[in-house]
């Protein structure tokens, strides 16, 4: 199957966000403004070296994300990180595109992934389609600079989160950044959405620790490379309630008892 090129619509919507007319960008680049409307047009298939490098270097954005990423698509955030040079979708040769919506504005969205939704999120993660179809919420308490989601609860194993809950999640980039004791929703390949402590293991045995605040339920570990996405725990919503039930440094608290308390069994036991 023919890789997508999206270099003539990521052109056009540059220029756009710019807000250079064509004949100003073409004397900007030295080229015709007819050439640059057969490249914005798509008219144009095979593509001169020099002219990939000169729009690269002009737009501050590589070759190769001007070629294999939609960037009408990104979210503001991580399109003005693009735009600044630092190309974080791409990390060891692999592109790491977090699908996602955006308002009529230009503003984030927080998308619900309802549990009919979440049986087939890990297979529609990474598609802006699939995505779209997801109910949206607006929730300016949240912080603008992130991206967050909501996930549902399923199961007793992280009381006092209760089951049929919302949490809601932030994106989290950077795998190996993942301090231990972090609270997070899991999205692996093989187990589906998992919502857990986590300890980062992935500098001793390439493995994410998985730990349930409910004793009942054992930790597990996973190998970092089943790992799709990682979303930071924020707070959590339940039906009819419009306030968050816990924030983060509550559900920390309770992660630290739970260690505590399993410190006090190991030296009784």
């Amino acid at each position: 199957m023919p890789q997508k090129i999206f270099f003539a619509n990521n052109l056009k919507f540059l220029r756009e966000r710019k807000r250079m007319t064509q004949e100003t960008l073409a004397d900007r680049l030295n080229i015709s403004r007819k050439k640059l409307d057969s490249l914005e047009a798509g008219r144009v298939k095979s593509f001169k070296q020099e002219d990939l490098l000169n729009f690269s270097d002009f737009f501050k954005i590589s070759v190769d994300s001007l070629l294999r990423i939609d960037l009408r698509r990104l979210p503001e955030l991580k399109l003005r990180e693009v735009e600044a040079g630092s190309d974080v979708y791409l990390t060891g040769g692999q592109l790491r595109v977090l699908a996602t919506t955006v308002s009529p504005d230009n503003k984030e969205q927080v998308e619900m992934v309802t549990v009919k939704a979440k049986a087939g999120y890990t297979e529609g993660y990474g598609d802006p389609d699939f995505i779209a179809q997801l109910p949206v919420f607006h929730m300016p308490q949240l912080p603008k600079d992130r991206k967050f989601r909501m996930f549902p609860v399923s199961g007793d194993s992280m009381l006092p989160v209760p089951e049929g809950a919302y949490v809601i999640v932030e994106y989290l980039q950077d795998l190996t950044s993942v301090k231990d004791g972090t609270p997070c929703v899991v999205i692996t390949k093989n187990d589906g959405i998992v919502f857990k402590i986590l300890d980062n293991r992935l500098k001793e045995n390439g493995t994410f620790l998985l730990t349930s605040l409910n004793p009942t339920y054992k930790p597990y570990e996973i190998p970092g490379t089943e790992v799709l996405e990682l979303w930071k725990y924020h707070s959590y919503w339940t039906d009819g309630k419009l306030e968050p039930q816990s924030d983060l440094q509550q559900l920390s608290k309770a992660v630290n008892e739970m260690r505590e308390d399993l410190k006090t069994i190991r030296i009784s036991s």
